[in-house]
C-alpha cells in the first residue's frame, strides 16, 4: 500500500488524469480550464491547502471535481483579478 505523501509530490504523476479532466471540461463547454488552473482549484476548494493523501485519493478528487465548483473558482478568481487590477489603476492614476 502507498504511503500518503502531500499532494504537490503527487503532481507528477498525475499530469495523466488532469488532462482528462482538461479534456472532460472543454466538452462541457469550460474552453478556459488548463491544468494549472484545475489543480489550483483543487488547491483552494478541495484540499485546502496541500493536505497528505494516498495517491488513488488525490486522482478521485480530480476526477471528482464538478463543473460547477470549478466555475465557482474561476468566477471567485476573476474578481481577485478585477480588484488587483482596480487597485493598480487607481496606484498608476495616483490614488483618484
Amino acid at each position: 500500500m502507498e504511503a500518503e505523501r502531500s499532494v504537490e509530490e503527487w503532481r507528477e504523476k498525475l499530469i495523466p488524469a488532469l488532462e482528462s479532466k482538461v479534456e472532460e471540461f472543454h466538452l462541457m463547454g469550460y474552453n478556459q480550464a488548463t491544468i494549472e488552473n484545475i489543480w489550483t482549484c483543487l488547491q483552494e476548494k478541495v484540499w485546502k491547502g496541500t493536505p497528505h493523501k494516498r495517491l488513488h485519493e488525490v486522482t478521485q478528487d480530480i476526477f471528482h471535481l464538478s463543473g460547477p465548483i470549478f466555475m465557482s473558482y474561476l468566477t471567485v478568481d476573476a474578481y481577485k483579478d478585477d480588484s488587483n487590477l482596480m487597485s493598480s489603476i487607481q496606484a498608476v492614476m495616483g490614488g483618484k
